[in-house]
């Protein structure tokens, strides 16, 4: 089994649903008493929302640079960013490590176009649906995405950081979402994807108005695939 790196702590309460959930895969993959190999670097979010607040992104990108070259250094042998937010400098961080980083949105595309949606709305925070570097590599591989209008945006920017960062879930947040979603399937949205690590927390991707696409879930599906890749290929030869 490889051992997966986890930048984490972007929040904390999304890093946590990444380690139940790749756990939870590994046992489901390989049974009994069986869990993942990984190692995490939770990082201080306040930081890091404090820089990208000041578009400080430089900054985050050496910071996150830091803790994936760490990460490698102590054994890892694939990176994952644990937020949506911060692949906008995954390049960089990309740069520091000669491990492979398992690219959120890469990974959420070749999900959406298997399914084959072709106009999925983005939840998630602002930095994610406005900055561009989602959507333009989302269009470089195939997807055009919508985002909410821009009153609806700051809704679901204000709901990520102010409740489910802290903890909190509200139904009235849930019904707004709801609201928010519908909005858009009648514009010609044919799919969601929960484009902040958190949403998971509020929004069940399996009932839903339109199919949902859980990045969380994505990414740790495909870290779990990377690591018991030899695993797997030596149980087949054993078979």
């Amino acid at each position: 089994m490889q051992t997966i790196g986890l930048i984490g702590g972007m929040s904390f309460e999304s890093s946590a649903v990444y380690y139940r959930l790749i756990n939870e895969m590994v046992r489901e993959r390989l049974g009994g008493l069986a869990s993942a190999d990984l190692l995490m670097h939770s990082v201080n979010f306040d930081e890091i929302v404090a820089m990208q607040k000041a578009g400080d992104w430089d900054a985050a990108a050496n910071r996150l640079g830091d803790v994936a070259l760490h990460l490698q250094i102590a054994g890892a042998r694939c990176m994952l960013i644990c937020t949506n937010t911060m692949h906008l400098i995954a390049d960089q961080v990309t740069s520091r490590i000669s491990v492979p980083l398992i690219h959120i949105i890469d990974e959420t595309a070749k999900s959406l176009k298997a399914a084959g949606r072709k106009r999925p709305l983005l939840l998630a925070t602002r930095y994610t649906m406005e900055h561009g570097f989602y959507a333009d590599r989302m269009k470089r591989l195939g997807v055009d995405i919508a985002v909410p209008e821009a009153a609806d945006r700051t809704a679901v920017h204000d709901i990520i950081f102010n409740e489910l960062c802290a903890g909190k879930v509200l139904e009235s947040s849930r019904d707004k979402l709801l609201q928010i979603i519908e909005r858009e399937r009648a514009k010609g949205a044919d799919s969601i994807i929960l484009g902040c690590t958190e949403i998971c927390l509020i929004l069940d991707p399996n009932d839903l108005p339109l199919p949902g696409f859980d990045t969380t879930a994505i990414h740790a599906r495909v870290a779990v695939e990377f690591a018991l890749a030899d695993e797997v290929h030596e149980e087949i030869v054993a078979a």
